[in-house]
């Protein structure tokens, strides 16, 4: 079992910036991927970004590439997002999730594949 605790949320004004964090713990020797995850209210829940946790290889969805960074510190077992440039339409309760088997590339970007997740942390962006 791996558990996941997310920090970092917050309200914040169009173009600023906020900083999720994830830890992990349990069996994380058995950790592939690690996503975040958000799900805006009346939405589906959409990929915001994953890293290959054994190389350090990132993916992004379209909509936050060059605002947003994804990152680990392995040795804390911790995946952060910095977030930049909000916009109100990134106001969600983003998550952050666990994948225990090799997926590649932009599957990693899939919810369905994640088996382990946290329980969310609200970001709020207003305009």
């Amino acid at each position: 079992q791996v558990q996941l605790v997310e920090s970092g949320g917050g309200s914040v004004q169009t173009g600023g910036s906020l900083r999720l964090s994830c830890a992990a713990s349990g069996y994380t020797d058995n950790i592939y991927y690690m996503g975040w995850f958000r799900q805006a209210p009346g939405k589906e829940r959409e990929a915001v970004a994953s890293i290959y946790s054994r190389a350090g290889i990132t993916y992004y969805a379209d909509s936050v590439k060059g605002r947003f960074t994804v990152s680990q510190d392995s040795a804390k077992n911790t995946v952060s997002l910095q977030m930049n440039t909000l916009k109100p339409e990134d106001t969600a309760m983003y998550t952050c999730a666990a994948a225990d088997f090799y997926l590649g590339g932009s599957w990693s970007l899939v919810p369905r594949h994640y088996k382990y997740w946290g329980q969310g942390t609200q970001v709020t962006v207003s305009s």
